[in-house]
């Protein structure tokens, strides 16, 4: 529709089983980028992917028209 604007933000969080510290400093910073690539990937624009060493967040700029089946690996 003509004049219609949507701008929609999704934050996703991913937690290492157990909670445990397993996202080392040293290779964190690749697995962050390796994840945005997967994002891009999916035409979507990562804002910032960035954690913790138990758990990652990230902040997605939802791109439209999205089929939400990308997410969860249909």
């Amino acid at each position: 529709m003509p004049g219609t604007f949507s701008q929609i933000y999704i934050q996703i969080v991913f937690a290492v089983k157990g909670r445990e510290n397993l996202i080392n400093g040293i290779w964190a910073p690749e697995l962050h980028k390796y994840m945005a690539g997967i994002i891009k990937g999916k035409n979507q624009k990562p804002i910032i992917v960035n954690g913790m060493p138990d758990h990652i967040h990230a902040f997605i700029d939802f791109v439209q028209p999205c089929p939400l089946q990308i997410w969860y690996g249909t």
